[in-house]
């Protein structure tokens, strides 16, 4: 990892006019090596993806931890995410990538919890026994995406990958706990303020505010659904954001203190430190040992 962690965006090996592509493992690293580019250089993405591993077992590492892959799992990958392909080519499978709001436009409520919901899990099994189950969805995605008609074609294949997220969730071998909408919702947008507003407070009681809800309330929901309390789920998720800055190699540590919100890169220094037991230049050394 001695090189710059590059944000890759959608745009960067896709060209055609719907921000959606299906592609097989294989096919993915014959045109990285085309292009020079590794993919097992950590890169962080600028849109979500879906990897469905069918044959072969390997790693893959999302955000600095190392998660085993083998026929049946499911990674659900989403935007800001720091991820990296195992060297060898151990597995195939698919690769779905997509632009969040060629998803999130023109869709019910209902489907699009049901999509949230799965893209905040950090993988999904369904059994390698499941894989001829969902074979028909992939291949009908396969088939609309090679559509030479655009007419029609964007909504056909949003409701073909809407579907297979659907079978997938239904074929989970460990089911997903079913949330309420309301309190899942609330979650979801105290996340997002989060991403909006943390170099304006750290405060978990701030978000609380802006959401017109009680802190208790907000914790209660944070708990159930992260396991965490408000306050700790709002500090793991700078503490995310920090390492994948830190990652990019393209700021002292001073501008990524007063960037995440920091009012004293001391006081950056001693959060870093309380959660990982190392400064962040000594992660930095960690990284790019690696």
């Amino acid at each position: 990892m001695a090189n710059d962690i590059e944000n890759i965006v959608f745009s960067r090996f896709v060209k055609q006019p719907i921000p959606f592509e299906f592609i097989s493992i294989e096919t993915l690293r014959d045109r990285c090596e085309e292009s020079a580019y590794d993919l097992s250089k950590p890169h962080r993405i600028e849109f979500h993806a879906l990897i469905l591993i069918t044959k072969g077992e390997s790693t893959h590492t999302i955000d600095f931890k190392e998660q085993k892959i083998f026929p049946g799992i499911v990674l659900p990958l989403t935007k800001d995410q720091v991820h990296a392909f195992s060297k060898e080519r151990a597995t195939d499978g698919f690769v779905i990538s997509f632009e969040e709001s060629f998803i999130t436009q023109n869709i019910s409520e209902k489907n699009l919890f049901h999509f949230l919901q799965m893209y905040n899990t950090p993988s999904v099994y369904i059994g390698e026994e499941n894989l001829q189950v969902i074979q028909p969805f992939l291949t009908l995605l396969k088939s609309l995406h090679k559509e030479e008609n655009l007419n029609m074609k964007s909504e056909m294949i949003h409701s073909a990958f809407m579907t297979l997220l659907f079978k997938i969730k239904q074929l989970s071998v460990y089911q997903h706990k079913t949330f309420e909408s309301k309190r899942f919702k609330d979650f979801l947008s105290f996340k997002l303020l989060i991403t909006q507003h943390y170099e304006e407070s750290h405060n978990a009681k701030t978000y609380a505010e802006k959401l017109n809800v009680s802190y208790k309330y907000l914790n209660d929901i944070c708990k159930e659904i992260s396991g965490k309390t408000a306050k700790a789920f709002l500090d793991s998720w700078l503490l995310l954001e920090i390492k994948r800055t830190i990652s990019e190699q393209k700021y002292t540590s001073q501008e990524i203190a007063f960037k995440m919100g920091f009012n004293e890169p001391s006081n950056f220094i001693r959060f870093f430190k309380k959660y990982t037991q190392t400064t962040p230049k000594q992660f930095l050394k960690q990284l790019t040992e690696i």
